[in-house]
């Protein structure tokens, strides 16, 4: 059923590569709001696609099914000219199926439009398909649920991480403080255009994702090691607090793509290393670090107001097949870590399992840690009872939002 889901989101991309033409950067950035809007809203439209159809498109047909709903998100949600879109999806269509599907395309299509106004009046859109809600309703109350769907039906802001004086980039990028590192700003078109982009002065990076390395101590001067550390967020932030960073990934090209990152922001770490976490972890006979980071491999289900096509691809399997990876990984962290060396542990899953509860339990298994409970000034109903960092999309209103992300903060004694 998964893999249903996630070739029906590689439907609409191949279906918006073929209406729109890619190397234009206009159209590129037009492009890539339309598979957002599309993700975004594919719930709702798959109900009001119903109300329109005598019965299903065969699953056979399922390209066709995703060129109807592409072409109804984009005729309610994008001021494009109506007919022309109409045609457009009717052409595609008629590429792939012959005069039988497009004429359907074009009737369902015609009665949308004509219906245009009455819909959007009484339109309740709903995020989060079933599959999904069955990983949130295992740890959130049904208010709570409400909320995280209210706030992943906006678009989040831009959020960055600045080198200097983040008064100054504010004032410069037009943008609102978030804390002393983070600046939340709406930017439309290509990031490289922004200013400070290409003296490497800020690099891209969500306000809940930044908050995991802000939990250190003190770093200037200290060994740190970056576990699963592409495309590189945390390692800048770890240099830039004066770190000497070894930076690990299973990634050749995530690992590429964090090196361009460092060489853009003229930071360079001690040791970037190729390899399996838990091979590395296995066959450790260095020195311990003084401090370990380590970015989870999860299910990433709390990055889908960025990424929504996560909502019709994760499921409960992948939150649990990670979280058995994830408490392998921890069983292995201790020889690493210096005695009253820090180790953070983050992952961005809204699933508790990748979370709180691995936690809990790693700290049943390991008498040799401690909790540091942790504080947040700026939004104090991130810290749970234990002592933990939970964000939620609704947190940090006031600059648009942030991703689902769990930080837990712990001593080696």
């Amino acid at each position: 059923m998964a893999d249903q889901r996630e070739t029906a989101v590689q439907n609409i991309h191949k279906i918006i590569r073929e209406h729109i033409l890619p190397n234009d950067s206009q159209e590129a950035a037009f492009c890539k709001m339309l598979v957002l809007n599309t993700c975004r809203h594919a719930v709702s439209l798959a109900q009001l696609r119903d109300q329109f159809l005598q019965k299903k498109i065969p699953h056979k047909y399922e390209l066709a099914d995703t060129i109807l709903l592409t072409g109804a998100s984009e005729l309610l949600f994008m001021n494009s000219p109506a007919y022309a879109v109409i045609n457009s999806y009717v052409e595609i269509t008629k590429k792939h199926f012959g005069k039988a599907l497009s004429g359907l395309v074009n009737a369902v299509l015609r009665n949308i439009l004509r219906q245009k106004d009455e819909i959007l009046q009484h339109y309740r859109q709903k995020f989060f398909p079933a599959s999904f809600l069955k990983i949130l309703e295992k740890d959130y109350d049904s208010q709570t649920v409400l909320q995280i769907e209210n706030t992943s039906l906006t678009q989040p802001p831009l959020n960055i991480s600045v080198k200097g004086d983040i008064t100054a980039w504010a004032t410069k990028l037009q943008a609102q403080t978030v804390n002393q590192q983070t600046l939340s700003l709406t930017a439309e078109g290509k990031i490289e255009t922004l200013t400070g982009y290409h003296e490497g002065s800020w690099w891209v990076q969500d306000t809940a994702a930044a908050l995991a390395v802000q939990q250190f101590s003190r770093l200037r001067e200290k060994r740190v090691l970056d576990l699963c550390a592409a495309p590189g967020g945390k390692t800048a932030q770890l240099i830039n607090a004066g770190a000497y960073v070894t930076s690990l990934d299973c990634s050749e090209e995530r690992l590429r793509t964090l090196k361009q990152n460092l060489d853009r922001l003229h930071f360079e770490a001690e040791q970037i290393i190729c390899e399996d976490i838990l091979n590395y972890l296995d066959n450790f006979t260095g020195e311990p670090f003084d401090a370990v980071l380590l970015d989870a491999p999860c299910s990433a289900t709390g990055i889908f107001r960025r990424h929504p096509e996560i909502v019709h691809i994760k499921t409960t399997q992948d939150v649990t097949r990670q979280a058995q990876l994830q408490q392998k990984i921890l069983q292995k962290i201790s020889p690493i870590l210096k005695s009253g060396g820090e180790f953070i542990y983050c992952t961005c899953s809204i699933a508790k399992a990748e979370g709180e509860q691995q936690i809990n339990n790693f700290m049943t298994q390991n008498h040799n840690f401690k909790i540091l409970p942790l504080q947040n000034e700026e939004e104090p109903t991130t810290i749970t009872k234990e002592g933990y960092i939970r964000t939620l999309p609704f947190h940090y209103s006031k600059t648009g939002g942030c991703d689902a992300f769990f930080i837990a903060k712990l001593i080696k004694e």
